[in-house]
């Protein structure tokens, strides 16, 4: 059971202003994984009965269930039928002990590349297609609001009128990171401020901005194996060495980083759903992976670029959320829950990196354009950005079902599927003698478009196959498209 000071830090999180945006069970989920977070609530200590601690918070047995089914889907804690709730032993918490130095110290010590300090020492500038099947990361657009669009975007140049045309601020329009904050807080599990919010044109801006602002040319950066390739490219391109870090079913093997003699002050990940393995990064693994980054003083950059779409239960919370030594630089992007032409991504930034961040974006491109950025804020405000995902959700796991079917009728000679949990694309495994190759320069000429997953890994032996992005096809669109791939093995195997 708990100790009166403990149910009394619960209570505290129910009545508090702050937490008046979130439903009930968030409020006593969050609350309790703060106390496990902190040590409080230790492995294997018993939770109160749901019945018992909805009497003590006086509230419904439902919403102190929904609660505790969260805290386990994430891994917090452990349900044992006939013996009640238990905390996870994978939810240990370091000893403070261990760490060296305070939060408040190591947040001080920011460390700049030579160009990075460059950068903020000049000042810099503060003026403020159709796709073809099987391309991934490309979200269905024929269903978006474009009425909706219209309408909340003539609202804007109607209020904001010769206003809307200038130039905008390189951090972002304020309403628009007043609304990302408010979201991700509520749906991803953030700790977000406005403040520490950079909007940028894409999650590729992002990883540029990292590999010129943080690094110098020379140093190494770790990353996972196989990886997006748009986030190691900006990362070589500036000079760095992708230190390659191999990824199993339960994610990035953060234990590989955390023993490596490697001197690295920064690692890359896509936690929630692995790019291109769909695997979700274990708890365990997110806690320990913040401990490293809190010991060695690095940063842990976390790419979210499609977490709101996540079929199987909600997503487990992000990185960010739960890294209270703020070394966590969280990405985002509207290109793959909206539209790609709305050019519109997102940084939450630890407080002692805003200015330098903002700086170099301001050389990059200066800003981004205030019409999209007022219209997208409008949007999200008004409840339209939740209700798209929902119905974008929906149709995404309707997809997935049926390419999952498609594949296991028409090809499953050939390859073996990987179905993820979430995301817009299948990984699919060869298990046929045609090489990679072969088979995406033959389908390419049937126009099908394949992204091969040899490409993707560093060091690790490559698995021989392929990625089938589903998000933007009709039922109709995609049977056609795996009935062209099969024609496609047949002849290629004749």
């Amino acid at each position: 059971m708990f100790k009166s000071s403990q149910l009394e830090t619960v209570k505290v999180w129910l009545v508090n202003p702050a937490n008046s945006a979130f439903p009930m069970y968030m409020r006593i989920q969050r609350a309790i994984r703060q106390l496990i977070l902190d040590g409080a609530l230790a492995a294997g200590k018993p939770l109160p009965a749901s019945r018992a601690l909805a009497q003590s918070l006086e509230v419904s047995r439902d919403t102190v269930e929904a609660a505790y089914n969260q805290l386990h889907a994430e891994g917090f804690i452990e349900r044992r039928v006939g013996c009640g709730s238990f905390v996870s032993a994978t939810a240990r918490r370091p000893s403070r002990n261990r760490m060296k130095k305070t939060a408040v110290e190591k947040n001080n010590e920011v460390t700049l590349s030579k160009r990075g300090d460059l950068i903020v020492r000049g000042g810099g500038v503060c003026s403020v297609a159709t796709p073809r099947p099987f391309i991934q990361g490309t979200p269905e657009t024929r269903h978006f609001p474009l009425a909706v669009w219209e309408r909340l975007e003539r609202q804007v140049l109607k209020e904001q009128g010769h206003l809307a045309l200038l130039s905008g601020h390189p951090q972002g329009v304020e309403a628009l990171r007043c609304a990302i904050a408010d979201y991700i807080n509520l749906e991803r599990g953030a700790q977000a401020t406005p403040e520490r919010i950079l909007i940028l044109t894409s999650s590729q801006q992002a990883m540029t901005l990292c590999a010129q602002v943080l690094f110098d040319a020379g140093e190494k950066i770790f990353i996972e194996d196989p990886a997006y390739q748009g986030a190691r490219k900006a990362f070589e391109a500036a000079g760095l060495e992708c230190v390659a870090v191999p990824v199993d079913e339960q994610g990035l093997r953060v234990e590989l980083i955390c023993n490596s003699p490697v001197q690295s002050h920064a690692v890359y990940l896509s936690p929630s759903h692995q790019f291109p393995t769909g695997v979700t990064l274990a708890l365990d693994r997110r806690l320990a992976l913040i401990e490293w980054a809190a010991k060695k003083n690095a940063w842990i950059i976390e790419d979210d670029y499609d977490s709101e779409f996540h079929y199987a239960g909600k997503p487990m919370a992000c990185i960010q959320g739960l890294d209270h030594q703020h070394r966590t630089i969280y990405v985002g992007t509207f290109t793959k829950s909206l539209f790609p032409g709305l050019r519109i991504g997102y940084m939450l930034l630890p407080a002692p990196l805003v200015r330098p961040m903002m700086l170099a974006r301001s050389l990059l491109d200066g800003h981004s354009a205030s019409i999209p950025q007022l219209t997208l804020a409008r949007f999200i405000e008004a409840g339209h950005f939740g209700a798209h995902i929902r119905t974008m959700r929906l149709v995404y796991a309707g997809r997935l079902n049926l390419l999952t079917r498609l594949i296991e009728k028409y090809l499953s000679h050939y390859v073996s599927p990987v179905v993820p949990d979430g995301g817009m694309q299948i990984p699919c495994k060869l298990i046929c003698d045609i090489a990679e190759h072969r088979v995406i320069e033959a389908a390419r000429k049937e126009g099908i478009e394949l992204t091969g997953l040899t490409g993707l890994y560093i060091s690790a032996p490559p698995e021989p196959g392929f990625l089938l992005g589903f998000a933007a096809y009709t039922a109709e669109e995609l049977e056609a498209a795996v009935k062209t791939l099969a024609k496609v093995f047949a002849l290629l195997r004749r």
